[in-house]
Formats: C-alpha cells, structure tokens, sequence
C-alpha cells in the first residue's frame, strides 16, 4: 500500500510540471517552450532553431526577462527573472537520432504559436500528438536501407550485380541497426559490428569467386551508417558561433567514422590471416 502510495506521488510529481492546462503561468509556458526545444534538440535540430523556437514560443506567451542557453545536450532556460512568478528549467538531452518529420512538425507548430494563434493548453494537446508521432514501418525503414546501399554502391562505381548484392546486405543492416538503438546499445559497439558485417559479407561472396567489387558493396552498405547529419549539423553550429555544440557534433562524427574504420579494418585483417591473401 506505501508503496502504491509512493510510486502514485511519484508519476504526479513527474507530470504536473509538464502539463501546463491551466492558465498560461510563467511555468507552464517555460515548461511548454523546453519541452518543443527538449524534442528538436533530441531529434537532430540545430543549436540555433532550437533557441529560436524557445524564444519565440516565451515571447509569444508574454514572458518577460528570459535567458535561453542550448548546448547539444542540454537546456538552460529562465522567464520572469525579477518577478515573483520567476522560473527556470535545466534540461538534459542525450543525443539521439533523426526524425525529421517531427522537427517539421514542431516548426510549424512555433511558427503558429508565434502568430499569436493557439492557447497554452491546445498548443500542448498539438505538442503532445506530434511527440507520440509514430516512425515509419520498420520493414519500409528495412527496404529502404537495402535500396540506400544498392544506389550508394551503384554511385560510387558498383556494378549491377554488385547494387544487387548490397540491396540483400543493406536489409538486414537496416535491422541490425534499428535493433541494436532500441535495446540502448553503445553507438560505437553498433557501428563497429555493423561495419564488420557488412565487410564480412562483402568478403564472403568475393572469396566464392562471384565478380564483384567488394570495397564497392562495403562503402555503399556503410553509407547507413555514416554520420552524415551529425558532420553537417556541426558545420552549421560552427558558423553561427556556437564552438562547443558544433565541437561535440563534430567530435561525435569522427569518432562515428573511426568506429565504421576499425569493424571494416578488423574484418580484412582477419581475412588476410585466414586466407594469406590481401583483398
């Protein structure tokens, strides 16, 4: 029964500060402005939309002396400073992947909040809808990875047979990768074995004598992996001013880059053992 008890106050302790349907208190607005920054910094935004959609979100809602402060793990952000209604938010934002849909959604959400169109409360109703927005079928995802890696092989000088060979690897890639995020896994441990089996694939069939380009399948089946988005969202923090978010952006790419290196790397290696021949 205490324990009931506990875990009850606890959700409420969670959610009351989250759920701004009263009317629009300085603490419900900040928390309502967080939380859209909070999901587009989670989702692949850049350091400066994200301070945009805070500040406009505050502005529109009528706060006054607010200080906003992203980094590309976290959020800073206080309203009201010299009133008795002050508030402040420290939010933490491990990063994560990219959902594109959902910072559309959330861009035009601000932009209509901006134009002085939506009430606290719907503006959290519509906040709440596109932050249980679904992804895409994971099979679709899965086909979609295969047809990625048989263009991007294609593209850099595959055959056809050798698209061929990367569609089948890129499928079962695409799994293995939505996967191994749901379960947690250590980005550079899901890289380095991604990497690994699509190099040992790509050796398996050359060494069965087929005609076939194995660096070509390799480096069309890895574009999934590559950290494409990460590399251009720090360029993009580096020259709006922001250093340290675009060094972290940056920092976490190559070290991307160099864990795809190492699992292609070891897999050759190990073939070069095996078979006393250099691919």
């Amino acid at each position: 029964m205490n324990s009931n008890f506990i875990n009850s106050s606890i959700e409420r302790t969670q959610f009351e500060p989250t759920n701004p349907t009263e009317a629009p208190t300085a603490k419900n607005v900040l928390t309502l402005a967080v939380e859209m920054g909070d999901l587009l910094l989670r989702n692949g935004g850049e350091i400066y939309r994200v301070e945009d959609t805070i500040l406009h979100v505050l502005e529109a809602y009528g706060m006054e002396n607010y200080d906003v402060y992203v980094l590309s793990n976290g959020i800073f952000a206080s309203a009201n400073e010299d009133r008795n209604d002050s508030c402040s938010i420290v939010r933490h934002v491990p990063l994560g992947s990219v959902n594109l849909d959902k910072i559309a959604a959330i861009n035009q959400l601000s932009r209509e909040i901006a134009q002085n169109k939506i009430p606290v409360k719907e503006a959290w109703d519509r906040f709440l809808e596109i932050k249980e927005m679904k992804m895409h079928p994971q099979m679709l995802m899965n086909l979609c990875g295969g047809i990625g890696s048989a263009g991007f092989c294609y593209l850099f000088g595959g055959s056809v047979l050798d698209s061929l060979i990367a569609f089948f690897i890129g499928i079962p890639l695409a799994f293995f990768l939505a996967y191994m995020s749901s379960k947690k896994t250590s980005k550079f441990i899901m890289h380095i074995l991604g990497s690994a089996y699509v190099t040992l694939l790509s050796l398996l069939v050359m060494y069965l004598s087929a005609p076939v380009h194995y660096d070509k399948i390799i480096i069309g089946c890895i574009m999934q992996m590559v950290p494409g988005i990460a590399l251009s969202t720090s360029i993009r923090d580096l020259f709006n001013g922001d250093y340290l978010s675009g060094a972290i952006h940056l920092l976490d790419a190559v070290l991307t880059a160099m864990c795809i290196a190492v699992g292609v790397g070891f897999m050759i290696a190990i073939y070069y053992f095996a078979t006393g021949v250099m691919p």
